[in-house]
């Protein structure tokens, strides 16, 4: 079981993460899980807090954005191998208890990626806050449109993806715009995919550092666009 854990690879991208960067590494580490944390061209103290844990550290010189952070790892864990890369947000937001059962169906050989929901359990989707919960279905519903893939939270980072997805599923959207081509990826690749229900904790911090409400739908638009014009 300590081999499987430890081939399971989590991908934490941070730009300016000082406050919360700690704990979510204690957490993470003390699981037993393969840990490498992509710093974004951070100006704070991000990469001090990084070489104080068991973790592998790779440093953007400039900030490129979370989809080039999360590339980035996954390059890395699939150099050393990893059987599973787990994407897993900085800011405090992903409970690192619900990694064991987010990678579940890929164990079970049943997907090739799994996708955290916060509208699957009726407990998590009332700890978002309304004005964003209905924007993030309005945003479900563009990305299903636009990607082919119809899930019901299409922007959590929270997300797993096996080596074979790994391989396949290239993010070359830098900034959050990566969400939306994640799922072009999985369509196109023709990967199996599922859902399992993740919580979400949402602090003021958190809420600060996240993207505008509305972008999640304008990146969706961008990334057709962009597809549409190549």
């Amino acid at each position: 079981m300590l081999s499987v854990i430890s081939s399971v690879f989590i991908v934490v991208p941070a730009f300016n993460e000082e406050r919360s960067l700690g704990q979510v590494l204690s957490t993470l580490c003390s699981k037993g899980y393969s840990v490498v944390v992509v710093d974004d061209g951070s100006t704070d103290d991000t990469w001090s807090i990084v070489c104080r844990f068991p973790v592998s550290g790779i440093r953007h010189i400039v900030n490129l954005g979370q989809g080039a952070a999360l590339q980035t790892g996954m390059k890395f864990a699939i150099l050393q191998r990893a059987k599973i890369v787990v994407h897993f947000d900085a800011d405090g937001q992903h409970c690192a208890d619900e990694i064991s059962h987010l990678i579940e169906p890929i164990l079970r050989n049943e997907a090739d990626v799994v996708f955290g929901s916060r509208f699957l359990r009726e407990e998590d989707r009332l700890q978002i806050p309304i004005k964003k919960r209905l924007l993030l279905k309005a945003a479900t519903v563009v990305n299903g449109l636009l990607t082919g893939l119809w899930l019901s939270d299409a922007h959590n980072g929270m997300r797993a993806l096996n080596l074979e997805a790994a391989r396949k599923v290239t993010i070359k959207e830098n900034g959050y715009a990566h969400a939306s081509e994640i799922l072009l990826r999985v369509r196109e690749a023709g990967l199996r995919f599922t859902e399992v229900p993740t919580k979400v904790a949402y602090t003021e911090y958190s809420m600060a550092k996240g993207q505008p409400l509305w972008n999640s739908i304008n990146i969706a638009v961008d990334v057709l666009l962009r597809r549409i014009l190549q």
